[in-house]
């Protein structure tokens, strides 16, 4: 595989992930903007290069998982699934009204779904149960599990960290959408955690620091976990909250907003413009 061509094709395709979640919140309904379009980039790669996974084939037991426990950017995930066929694009536009298969975190129920997530803290528990299983049952499949940043607060995280190096479990990778700016603010006046790399480093884990927009960094950070045997691998993704979506780019206001229909065209000619 060019790895070249590989990474021109994930741009592209991330730009559609971004018109997928743009669609999703749509004018007038609120949606996480931010912390779904600073995972944009995390989620492409995961979707259409990295993992095993098929629409067809949604309970293969080979396939991996992925658990998104920073659940209220679900939307990046939503996109993505309707993109790779796990259910059509028609559904993005009903996310969040009564009777869609699409709500504002994620549910089993939904075709593609690990998982339930969206109280913060306990979705890279449930990835580390998982990848448990699959040492058990002798299956080849790794998890990934998206965090937030201001998610590394809750201390069942870190009684997870701790875990997965107890139990040397390499078929584990923790992502850290680390955009800095949790719903009421900067991270950095809210609940500062320093050196996240260094703690997790000291936790044992094999520690990995990327520009989460950067795809070919992205790609590299991914498969260089393949090669980390007997711990858990963290790639920390330095992204920006909102990217892609100029007015709300850095800005804690737009962590859950409604968009305007200026706004929405606004966001719309920005995203086309990547």
């Amino acid at each position: 595989m060019n790895l070249g061509n590989t990474v021109a094709e994930l741009k592209k395709k991330a730009i559609v992930i971004r018109e997928n979640i743009l669609e999703t919140i749509g004018v007038g309904k609120k949606g996480h903007v931010g912390g779904s379009m600073s995972s944009a980039d995390l989620v492409t790669a995961l979707y259409f290069y990295k993992m095993n996974h098929d629409a067809n084939n949604p309970e293969d037991p080979d396939r991996d998982r992925f658990i998104f426990s920073k659940g209220h950017s679900v939307l990046a995930q939503y996109a993505a699934l309707a993109e790779t066929g796990y259910f059509s694009k028609d559904e993005l536009k009903k996310t969040k009204t009564f009777g869609s298969i699409l709500q504002g975190h994620p549910e089993k129920d939904t075709p593609g779904i690990e998982a339930n997530t969206g109280s913060l803290g306990q979705g890279l528990s449930l990835g580390l149960g998982m990848a448990l299983g699959g040492k058990l049952d002798k299956r080849a499949y790794n998890v990934y599990v998206i965090v937030g940043d201001g998610e590394l607060a809750e201390g069942q995280i870190w009684e997870a960290i701790i875990a997965a190096n107890n139990f040397k479990v390499d078929n584990l990778v923790a992502i850290v959408d680390s955009n800095k700016v949790q719903a009421t603010g900067p991270i950095a006046e809210r609940y500062d955690l320093g050196d996240i790399k260094a703690k997790f480093e000291a936790s044992g884990w094999e520690t990995f620091e990327i520009d989460g927009h950067n795809m070919e960094e992205i790609v590299e950070a991914l498969d260089a976990t393949d090669n980390v045997k007997g711990r858990p691998s963290v790639i920390i993704a330095n992204t920006v909250k909102g990217k892609g979506v100029s007015f709300a780019e850095n800005k804690a206001s737009y962590h859950n907003a409604k968009l305007t229909e200026e706004q929405y065209r606004q966001a719309k000619e920005d995203i086309a413009n990547l």
